[in-house]
């Protein structure tokens, strides 16, 4: 028990410190101006979209898949209304890009903690060296294709788009990350580079510097909302965050004790190893996969978080992060299906793989 709780709880606490100053950020308005950003960008749906998927990888890189699909699921599909373009690139791409681009950065996922702690080593930069081929691979086909997939709504004639008021704003409560409001501005609005700004960039910095950045981002979430407990509480979710935690702790010890997922993964080649991590993430999810595999040695530990990373597009069981979205979507009356979520994401999943593979396997 102690050795699963020991590698178990610096993720959490990182995550935590991760969500807060998301919440900051929202409230700075950064989320805003990206909306507005992206309204005012000259071009087609596609270059509407490209862009879209940019500003999704690097809330995601920076700031966790979690809250990036939260916070950036109503502003991507009140952009794509406001600009009367079909919303359902923008919409399944905002997962589908989340997922893909959550290999760059540890906090970027919280199955990237779970194995860099256990298996990788060094500090934030390092993760981030060994990991970027494979991440800017995944990034960059998943970009790709989400745009070929959606080529045919991309390709319609505007026009059939609600109009939709550029103040309009959006409950964002759903699930964990959730909370405040995010407000899709005026183009002509400007960010207010305070303290969420700030915090996230000492947050990237703390992560790639310090081995053990944990408690350091915490207590950088904490200080800069000033403590408001009741905030704490909505954007943590803490049931949920406690029952992962939980779940994650059991299931690390239980891999202590049971040969098996070991025994599984142990002699598997590299591209078998992301096989099997995308396999579980759609029957067990990827946090408990990721407790699982990686209680013991993994000969392929990147091959690992690809297909813990990735291969939860797949299915909507795959992460959290796709639950967040759902919820999110619903909440600006978006009405995503999860079959089509499945259809559109296997290919991609499988393809974006299949890519970063070749290109672990060369580097």
């Amino acid at each position: 028990m102690s050795a699963a709780l020991q590698q178990s709880w610096p993720p959490f606490v990182l995550i935590a410190g991760l969500l807060l100053i998301g919440l900051l950020a929202n409230r700075d308005g950064l989320f805003a101006w990206g909306g507005a950003w992206l309204q005012s960008l000259p071009g087609s749906g596609v270059a509407l979209l490209a862009a879209a998927l940019l500003l999704d990888a690097v809330v995601t890189a920076v700031l966790n898949l979690d809250t990036a699909v939260v916070f950036l699921t109503p502003v991507l599909v009140f952009a794509a209304r406001r600009r009367r373009v079909a919303v359902e690139p923008f919409l399944f791409g905002c997962v589908f890009m989340a997922n893909a681009s959550s290999l760059f950065l540890p906090g970027s996922n919280l199955t990237n903690l779970l194995v860099l702690d256990a298996h990788t080593g060094g500090s934030g930069a390092s993760f981030a060296a060994k990991m970027f081929p494979l991440a800017i691979t995944a990034a960059v086909v998943t970009a790709v294709g989400v745009g070929v997939s959606f080529r045919r709504h991309l390709a319609a004639a505007p026009g059939g788009a609600a109009e939709v008021s550029i103040a309009a704003r959006v409950a964002g409560g759903a699930g964990r990350a959730g909370t405040g409001r995010v407000e899709v501005a005026d183009p002509a609005v400007r960010v207010t580079l305070g303290a969420g700004a700030l915090a996230t960039a000492a947050a990237v910095v703390l992560v790639l510097v310090l081995h053990q950045p944990a408690l350091a981002v915490l207590a950088v979430g904490l200080l800069a909302t000033a403590v408001d407990l009741a905030d704490v509480r909505r954007v943590l979710g803490l049931p949920s965050l406690t029952a992962a935690f939980v779940l994650t702790v059991a299931l690390g010890t239980l891999a202590r004790h049971w040969d098996g997922p070991a025994e599984l993964i142990g002699g598997a080649s590299g591209p078998e190893t992301a096989g099997l991590a995308a396999i579980s993430t759609v029957f067990i999810n990827n946090l408990p996969s990721a407790a699982l595999y990686s209680a013991h040695a993994v000969d392929h530990s990147r091959m690992l978080l690809l297909g813990l990373n990735v291969g939860p597009n797949l299915a909507v069981t795959g992460a959290l992060s796709a639950l967040l979205w759902f919820r999110a979507a619903r909440e600006v009356d978006a009405r995503p299906s999860l079959l089509e979520f499945s259809r559109r994401g296997i290919p991609l999943a499988l393809v974006a793989m299949a890519a970063a593979i070749v290109v672990g396997m060369l580097t």
